[in-house]
C-alpha cells in the first residue's frame, strides 16, 4: 500500500506567557492509501494539534512532514495553502458552515476558490449532497437543518475537491447519538466504496469500533497503535 503522509520526530511547543508548553513530543506516524484511522486520547493529549499538523494547518516546532514522499516542512504559507486545497478535506466539530448560505452554496465554496464555473460548481455540489443523503435539502440554510444534516453538508464540502485525505475533528461531537451513528456509517461507506483515506480525532468509541486502525495519544506521544483485522 502506498504511503501518502508521514511525520518524522514531530514536536510542537507553544509559548504560554513565559512558559513553554509541549503539545507533541517526537511523534512518528505514517498514513497509507485507504486508511481509516481514529486518533484517541484524553483531553490535553495533543489530538487537535496532531490533526492540525497532519492537515498542514500548523507548522511543527521540530521534525519533518512528508506528503507523497516529498518533504513539505519548508514550503511557504502560500504553497501549503495550495497543497491543502488539493490534498485535504476538513470536517470540523462545529460544522463551520456559513449561516446565510444554503447547503448547495456552502458546499460550492472550495470550488469557487478553485475557480470552477458556476455550472460545474452547482453540478459537483449537488452530486455530493445527494451522496450524503441531502438531495431534498439543497436550498436549506444551516439553521433550517438538524445537527446531523449540517455535519453531512460539512462532509460533502470536504469531499467536493476530491481530496485524498479527509481529516475529521470530533465529527460526532455536536450531534445526538442517532445522527452520530449516521455520520459514522457515512464515513465508513466513503472509505469502503470511494477509497477515501480518513483520519478522525474522536472520543466516540462507536467510531473507534468501525475504523481500520486506532492510534492512542497521551501527553503528546503515541503510546499505542492497533490495526484491526
Amino acid at each position: 500500500m502506498k504511503s501518502i503522509l508521514k511525520l518524522e520526530n514531530v514536536r510542537k511547543t507553544y509559548m504560554m506567557g513565559e512558559v513553554l508548553v509541549p503539545a507533541l513530543r517526537g511523534v512518528n506516524f505514517e498514513v497509507y492509501e485507504k486508511d481509516f484511522i481514529a486518533v484517541l486520547g484524553p483531553s490535553g493529549s495533543g489530538k487537535t494539534t496532531f490533526l492540525n499538523i497532519i492537515g498542514l494547518l500548523d507548522r511543527p516546532t521540530e521534525g519533518e512532514i512528508y506528503v507523497d514522499g516529498s518533504n513539505v516542512s519548508k514550503l511557504s504559507d502560500g504553497e501549503l495553502a495550495e497543497l491543502r486545497l488539493k490534498k485535504f478535506g476538513f470536517v470540523f466539530q462545529t460544522f463551520q458552515l456559513i449561516p446565510w448560505l444554503n447547503a448547495l452554496q456552502n458546499v460550492e465554496i472550495p470550488l469557487t476558490i478553485a475557480g470552477l464555473t458556476v455550472d460545474k460548481r452547482e453540478q459537483k455540489a449537488t452530486e455530493l449532497l445527494r451522496l450524503v443523503g441531502l438531495a431534498e435539502r439543497l436550498t436549506h440554510r444551516p439553521l433550517e437543518l438538524s445537527g446531523g444534516e449540517q455535519q453531512r453538508v460539512a462532509i460533502a464540502r470536504a469531499l467536493v475537491n476530491d481530496p485524498e485525505i479527509i481529516l475529521a475533528d470530533e465529527p460526532t461531537g455536536n450531534i445526538d447519538s442517532k445522527a452520530g451513528m449516521g455520520i459514522i456509517s457515512l464515513l465508513k461507506r466513503l472509505n469502503d466504496e470511494r477509497g477515501a483515506t480518513i483520519i478522525t480525532v474522536t472520543h466516540d468509541k462507536d467510531i473507534a469500533a468501525k475504523v481500520k486502525k486506532v492510534t492512542y495519544l497521551r501527553d503528546g506521544v503515541i503510546v499505542k497503535e492497533e490495526e484491526k483485522a
